[in-house]
């Protein structure tokens, strides 16, 4: 066994040589991950990001397509033949077909290829032709990337951690009561272990749907093919006398834990995620200012775990030629910007910095490039301004997701000190001292696509700049 692990390892190691010596030398590839934590719009960003590189006309912000530099831009089989294909044209149908709806979030993971046709600049540009780049764009959830930080926990850490964040939360309280009535020390029993488990993954849900982000495991949330399996049937359990004793309930609960980190987070790590060079994480901002001073220190807490998950730092081209990557741009993205008002739009940027300063600073310390930045992949509302009672409000109007009326909203001002916000949500407020932040949830609006223009959307062409724009020069 351990002689065909060495020999699969060798063979590996040489089919990603020889992948990264063709990309570096013949048709160089970009593995962009895109993830995002529950609404926080994976799929429209990645379906208007594909389009807008296919019709240009919307990119002024991506130099190359503002150079005109992309002759063309096609789709292609993606080279992964095991990983389903991200449904690309099904997603822009629902979102600017005669009545536009927002498609269904995608819960496991998908691949696309979109191949760049680049005429190169520089002194030899006039005597080279155009040569190809293929960027290669991986899809998957956001509650998988957090379950990476539990490789290098224990049970009983994870039990202790989780445990100790559970008892902050309502939303645990039949968990914990079912948790405080069993008997870590008792003989396993499957039906015992599989109530906890519907318990604590009806505790998760329940917290999500409240706005929290740090959820995990992020299998429990969405499970797939492996709904009801051992490996998704463990739950924490603090320790106690006996309950390390061979068969009892709590050894098996540990034995599981170390099943799902083994059979579930460690091949998404080695098969796709290891793999990554360039990354976006999408977040509900406006979401979590909404729900509250803890769900947004929650979401703090989610993003600082996401980023320690990576291994950033700058890729030299002999590292990518001995398949040793690096993710060296990582860009954290507030979506739903078109929500707000756009002169709201530099406070919304502030205060996700200011929400990921720690984090980001080791990454930049490392090597990797990150920013931070508003947008929205697909613009569902205008903008306007109105007088109420004698005083100017900017405010957004689209077309609500529930009823399909049109409405206008004046979603609060977001404060021009980040510190108001993140100083209650880390002293764990139970709510906004000085303000309650609206939001409202509007559907696609419906548009007359023009050739050679995308969809509409915020700031997606500089989001593209940032993580692609050094590729295609």
């Amino acid at each position: 066994m351990v002689i065909g692990r060495i020999a699969d390892e060798l063979v590996q190691g040489v089919e990603n040589a020889g992948n990264a010596l063709s990309e570096v030398f013949f048709e160089p590839s970009i593995r962009l991950g895109v993830t995002g934590l529950a609404r926080a719009g994976k799929t429209v960003f990645i379906t208007s990001l594909v389009a807008n590189l296919m019709d240009r006309g919307r990119m002024p912000g991506l130099a190359a397509a503002a150079e005109g530099r992309i002759v063309s831009a096609w789709l292609q089989p993606q080279p992964d033949d095991t990983v389903p294909r991200f449904a690309f044209e099904d997603h822009l149908g629902a979102l600017t077909g005669a009545e536009p709806h927002w498609p269904e979030p995608t819960s496991s993971i998908s691949e696309l290829r979109l191949s760049l046709r680049i005429q190169p600049q520089g002194m030899f540009s006039a005597f080279s032709g155009p040569r190809t780049v293929h960027l290669d764009i991986i899809d998957y959830p956001g509650e998988w990337l957090l379950d990476l930080e539990l490789l290098d926990r224990s049970y009983d850490a994870w039990s202790e951690a989780v445990l100790a964040l559970a008892r902050t939360r309502t939303e645990a309280s039949e968990f914990l009561a079912a948790l405080d009535a069993t008997d870590a020390a008792a003989r396993f029993e499957e039906p015992t272990a599989q109530a906890l488990a519907r318990s604590y993954t009806g505790y998760l849900r329940s917290a999500r749907e409240s706005g929290y982000s740090d959820c995990t495991p992020g299998r429990f949330l969405m499970p797939g093919e492996m709904e009801g399996s051992p490996a998704l049937t463990f739950v924490p359990m603090p320790a106690g006398d006996g309950s390390s004793a061979r068969g009892s309930l709590r050894r098996e609960m540990h034995r599981r834990y170390e099943a799902y980190k083994s059979r579930v987070v460690k091949p998404f790590f080695r098969e796709h995620f290891a793999r990554i060079d360039r990354q976006v994480v999408l977040v509900d901002l406006l979401g979590a200012i909404h729900a509250g001073p803890r769900a947004m220190e929650d979401l703090g807490r989610a993003m600082d775990n996401i980023l320690g998950a990576f291994r950033p730092g700058a890729n030299a081209w002999l590292a990518r030629l001995l398949g040793q990557k690096r993710v060296d741009r990582i860009l954290f993205a507030a979506t739903k910007a078109d929500h707000i008002h756009h002169s709201q739009h530099g406070r919304m940027t502030a205060i996700l910095e200011a929400l990921l300063r720690q984090a980001r600073d080791r990454a930049d310390f490392a090597g990797a490039k990150t920013r931070a930045m508003a947008i929205a992949a697909l613009r569902a509302t205008v903008e306007e301004t109105r007088v109420v009672n004698g005083e100017s409000l900017d405010m957004v109007r689209g077309r609500l997701l529930e009823t399909g009326r049109e409405a206008v909203l004046f979603p609060g001002t977001l404060p021009e000190d980040p510190s108001r916000l993140t100083g209650p949500a880390r002293e764990g407020a139970e709510r906004w001292l000085d303000g309650d932040y609206s939001v409202m949830h509007f559907a696609p609006a419906s548009q007359t696509r023009k050739p050679g223009l995308g969809p509409p959307h915020i700031r997606l062409d500089q989001a593209a700049e940032f993580l692609i724009g050094d590729r295609l020069r």
